[in-house]
């Protein structure tokens, strides 16, 4: 049996919908933090079961059972929080008996390091000292902070993308080739005790304004904005510019068996969806 935690999120949405092609449904379980609010997934005929990253013994009654568990990540931001989410989880997986774990990290967290990864080392530390047979899938930024299909038909509509990253590269990946590839980890041999760092093919803004223009066939200019954006989008764009996203492509690629989805296919797609 395979279980899913945090299931009805974004991630563990597609990471089912993968499954349920290599796997009969009663082999897969969602656990979720309420599950009168992911029918989509009990139509499919997921068992569904109640695992609250806030609750320990919900957590230990969700993972029974497990021959795998895919251990993503807590949504909360707050550091200390996640941590302490994911600390929760590693030990009621342990409580539970499960027969390995598959943990969704981010890239740089083999090694303390402030901001992000901080939460995921502790907790690739916690599952090295729990002696559970595991495997690290260390993920990436999102592409989609940038190729989300509203922000692209704007970009079209506008004729203009802006662009606060100074031009730099981002080695990004789509969740739907992060979500096949904890399919494949989970359901075929031979990943046990490794950890992967997951990243796509670099790509520029620059770039995308002139797949953009392409793919829709409208002109979309790049127009660079030299001060920061607000929220969350104008910090990741600081990340850029110190060209701190421009890592060389990882293991994505091995694992996934293909290339990862490339930027005119994804921009095909997300304006595809947008219309």
């Amino acid at each position: 049996m395979i279980i899913v935690s945090a299931a009805s999120g974004a991630l563990g949405g597609l990471v089912i919908d993968r499954l349920l092609t290599r796997l009969p449904a009663a082999e897969v379980v969602a656990a979720v933090r309420d599950p009168s609010g992911a029918p989509q997934l009990a139509a499919r005929g997921v068992t569904l079961r109640r695992g609250d990253y806030d609750d320990a013994d919900s957590l230990r009654t969700a993972f029974a059972g497990a021959d795998r568990l895919l251990l993503i990540s807590s949504p909360e931001l707050d550091p200390e929080r996640r941590t302490r989410h994911h600390l929760t989880a590693v030990d009621a997986a342990r409580a539970a008996g499960v027969g390995s774990v598959v943990y969704t990290s981010f890239l740089g967290s083999d090694a303390p390091r402030p901001g992000v990864p901080d939460a995921h080392h502790a907790t690739e530390q916690a599952l090295h000292d729990s002696g559970l047979p595991r495997t690290v899938l260390r993920h990436p930024f999102y592409s989609e902070a940038y190729l989300d299909a509203p922000l692209l038909r704007a970009a079209v509509a506008a004729g203009e993308l802006i662009d606060g990253t100074g031009g730099r590269g981002l080695n990004t990946a789509l969740r739907a080739d992060l979500a096949e590839a904890a399919a494949v980890v989970l359901t075929e041999e031979g990943h046990l005790g490794r950890a992967y760092d997951f990243t796509g093919e670099p790509w520029t803004l620059p770039e995308l304004a002139l797949t953009l223009s392409r793919v829709s066939g409208t002109p979309v200019a790049r127009v660079e904005r030299d001060e920061p954006a607000p929220g969350p989008r104008g910090w990741l764009d600081g990340l850029v510019r110190s060209g701190a996203l421009e890592r060389r492509t990882g293991d994505l690629r091995a694992v996934l068996g293909r290339p990862a989805t490339g930027l005119e296919e994804a921009v095909t797609r997300a304006l595809g969806a947008a219309s």
